[in-house]
């Protein structure tokens, strides 16, 4: 597995398994089969509702947790610095961890600075390995480092063919915050999975779509977070560094680029309100 390392010196692995929309019920074998495919990066979040389920998988997975890394994000109906705070200690709880090796605001709306301060804090207690933000503009995570004492070690934005954000890419790696894709294969959209550029692609080298997709931006150095509950999709999305694409492979799916909508605008009003309005209700 190839690591990349953040701009505190912490390496992060280059692909990592989500859990988003896994049922809880089904998140603590889906987090063991994956560890055990290879995975060493498990993604996370509040607002996912299996934090705890994610920790019994870690906990019986047989590897070690220093061989792991583990992220969270901090819903948003938690961000301010005393709520934030309270948050953290639940999720370290409900993960059964004595620390996250990264923690990130899940969205850009709210009090982002106090939550930052937060997160700051809990970073120099040794509490969080890594700090870093998820939906940020390049503009608004800079700015958070900018005016307090942390630079973003990540931000986690959606990247797919459709959706390349090549100048976000390039402005975030510039300031030395990485990026990590969330739904890199747009979620089944627009039929990506028979999409016949990156079938073709694929056909070349005896990989599937998503192998591509997945090789394509590890060449992009961006981190990949990628989600499946079958022990062989799992180690199929692992099996990326045997080939590497050519300019002319990196062209074609250039052209693929805004061909369909992005999955969610973080720049719309009824987004807004309707993450606003998204509560986890009670949690342990």
């Amino acid at each position: 597995m190839q690591n990349i390392t953040l701009n505190n010196g912490v390496q992060i692995p280059v692909l990592g398994f989500g859990v988003f929309q896994i049922p809880p019920a089904e998140t603590e074998q889906a987090v063991i089969a994956a560890i055990k495919a290879g995975y060493r990066h498990i993604d996370t979040a509040q607002v996912y509702m299996n934090e705890t389920e994610v920790g019994l998988g870690i906990k019986n997975s047989g590897v070690a947790r220093e061989e792991l890394f583990v992220t969270t994000k901090i819903w948003v109906e938690n961000f301010g610095y005393e709520a934030a705070k309270a948050s953290l200690e639940r999720s370290l709880g409900r993960l059964n961890l004595d620390y996250i090796d990264m923690v990130l605001i899940h969205q850009p709306y709210g009090d982002s600075y106090g939550t930052w301060r937060a997160l700051e804090e809990y970073q120099a207690a040794g509490k969080i390995r890594a700090i870093g933000v998820s939906n940020f503009s390049p503009v608004r995570a800079v700015d958070l480092g900018l005016f307090n004492k942390v630079m973003p070690q990540a931000n986690q934005i959606e990247i797919n063919p459709f959706q390349q954000k090549n100048e976000a890419v390039s402005a975030l790696l510039a300031e030395g915050i990485a990026v990590e894709a969330w739904a890199p294969f747009a979620e089944g959209k627009n039929d990506i999975f028979h999409n016949p550029v990156l079938s073709k692609i694929g056909a070349k080298y005896g990989k599937s779509v998503t192998q591509v997709i997945t090789r394509w931006l590890v060449e992009r150095d961006i981190i990949v977070l990628a989600k499946s509950t079958k022990p062989e999709r799992m180690a199929e999305n692992l099996n990326v560094f045997d080939f590497a694409l050519s300019d002319e492979d990196k062209a074609e799916i250039a052209k693929l680029d805004g061909t369909f909508a992005a999955i969610v605008n973080h720049d719309t009003v009824d987004n807004l309100k309707r993450i606003a309005s998204w509560k986890t209700g009670a949690q342990v």
